[in-house]
């Protein structure tokens, strides 16, 4: 809540200051109504929505405004505000209560919805030259791929709702001095607090497994880019996520054992920015999560371009070194000269199924152990911790949502059941006469659970979305968007929901 409040007053300091230039302030307002069947919505209306939408039903507002930097200043403030408000169905768990001694007292179902009103986001940023400070809570997207057309970025797809944090970095790509203007750099680098400690305790299950309350986030990445005015251009670098800090409480068949007081000291900071072994533990503290991504471009004498990339996904040294296959998002993007009949469209194919594992055994963990000589490095699961909570936030996956999400777990596990996943993502975008524009995604995907949890025979899952979006030509602003969005399998289940959302955008210049 001090993010929050200290974005606040940034924000009235900010407006203060630029008042007495121009002033040009973008608003928004839609209005969602969607139905249609399942517990939750289909995988292509949640995905990729910054946590938005969940739920089936909805009859939802969104009203926001943003203002913008102003990239010819020096100086330069933005700032930003969202509010969700409206009525969802609601979501029946499965859940059970036990005693004190871990026997089951009753079983019980417990309904769960969206608040009926939240705050989306609000930030104030201010900068100087090509660095930028931020703080509050903005919906941020990936800094490499097409997030319109993506089935997400592995690190930080802007699936979920953000967190608060205070970020700062690079406003763009900046020149590299001393290289004629041929490489480029950008990175940024993050604080969070993780808020939603209320999802945890209405959605777990209290029988086995773990939740953290109250624990930090941390994000950086660092990207190269060469000339991006020669034909072929290469993007290249490296994302790192660490989760640590707050209380793990953990439960075994019904009983709670103990609770952990994670390190939130200066030293842990700092060890969130250089990890290292502490040398008490014998192991690097917190939760890692990263990937090198790779992203190759060649525009055409007619302007098209051709994109080839790569995300390797890491959370330990052997995932780092690349010795985990072929893991990770591989992906296709044409981007057509001008708008058209197919104006961009992205092919995918992810995997996640050459996780090491899932025996793990390091002598350094058992002190005195005669078995000093052997070791077995395993126990990769992607997105899981066994110390701090699954990579997501309200049960949405920070990183890509092609895994199974917690949320959609009605058992009361606030894991990820299904990270040994592969399969393909198609999207394509277009504009074939004006004011009418249309979005198709689909894709198909395996899943053997995980290594700790293995399904007894594999599921799959068909998913697909249309949508098109008309812009009323006599009313300047004013648009109307079609959605129709289904899943088929045993993964999702067979899923159905149609979505119909008015949206108004304006400027206001003082």
């Amino acid at each position: 809540m001090n993010i929050i409040r200290t974005t606040f007053l940034a924000s009235l300091a900010a407006a203060a200051i630029s008042a007495s230039a121009e002033e040009t302030i973008q608003y928004r307002a839609d209005a969602l109504f969607s139905i249609g069947d399942g517990d939750l919505a289909p995988y292509y209306m949640t995905a990729n929505r910054h946590g938005k939408l969940t739920q089936t039903n909805n009859a939802l507002l969104d009203i926001g405004f943003t203002r913008d930097f102003d990239t010819n200043r020096r100086w330069a403030w933005s700032y930003g505000a969202e509010i969700i408000t409206g009525a969802s169905s609601s979501t029946n768990y499965s859940l059970q209560k036990y005693d004190d001694n871990g026997n089951l007292v009753f079983d019980f179902n417990q309904d769960e919805r969206p608040a009926a009103i939240w705050l989306q986001q609000l930030y104030a940023e201010v900068k100087y030259r090509s660095i930028y400070l931020s703080a509050g809570i903005k919906d941020r997207e990936s800094a490499m791929l097409n997030f319109a057309l993506s089935s997400g970025d592995l690190i930080q797809s802007g699936n979920a709702r953000s967190i608060p944090q205070i970020r700062a970095g690079f406003v763009d790509f900046q020149d590299i001095p001393l290289t004629k203007h041929f490489l480029q750099i950008q990175g940024e680098f993050c604080f969070g607090k993780f808020m939603d400690k209320k999802w945890y305790e209405n959605h777990f299950n209290f029988y086995s497994g773990h939740y953290n309350e109250g624990g930090f986030y941390h994000y950086k990445r660092i990207y190269f880019r060469t000339k991006t005015s020669n034909p072929f251009s290469a993007t290249f670098g490296g994302q790192f996520a660490y989760l640590f800090g707050g209380d793990t409480h953990y439960y075994v068949k019904g009983k709670f054992k103990n609770t952990t007081h994670n390190a939130e000291d200066l030293d842990a900071f700092w060890q969130a920015i250089l990890p290292r072994d502490t040398g008490v533990e014998g192991y690097y503290q917190g939760q890692s999560l990263g990937s090198w991504d790779i992203n190759l471009r060649y525009r055409f004498r007619n302007n098209s371009q051709l994109k080839a990339y790569v995300q390797n996904v890491w959370e330990d040294g052997s995932s780092m070194g690349k010795l985990n296959g072929w893991d990770g998002l591989w992906g296709l993007e044409y981007v057509a000269p001008k708008p058209g009949l197919i104006s961009g469209a992205v092919f995918e194919y992810l995997q996640m199924t050459d996780q090491s594992g899932p025996m793990h055994w390091d002598p350094v963990d058992e002190a005195g152990t005669s078995l000093n000589q052997y070791q077995a490095t395993g126990g990769d699961n992607y997105y899981n911790n066994g110390f701090y909570n699954s990579y997501c936030y309200f049960g949405m996956a920070m990183g890509s949502p092609f895994s199974k999400e917690p949320i959609r777990n009605l058992n009361g596990d606030v894991s990820f059941r299904d990270t040994r996943v592969k399969g393909f993502h198609l999207g394509i975008s277009g504009d074939p006469i004006n004011n009418l524009s249309y979005r198709i995604l689909g894709s198909w995907r395996k899943s053997w659970g995980t290594y700790q949890n293995p399904r007894f025979h594999t599921v799959e899952c068909t998913s697909l979305l249309v949508e098109a979006t008309y812009k009323l030509p006599k009313i300047q602003g004013l648009s109307i968007k079609a959605e129709f969005a289904a899943d088929h399998g045993q993964l999702y289940g067979n899923n159905t929901a149609g979505a119909l959302t008015l949206s108004y955008r304006g400027n206001l210049t003082f």
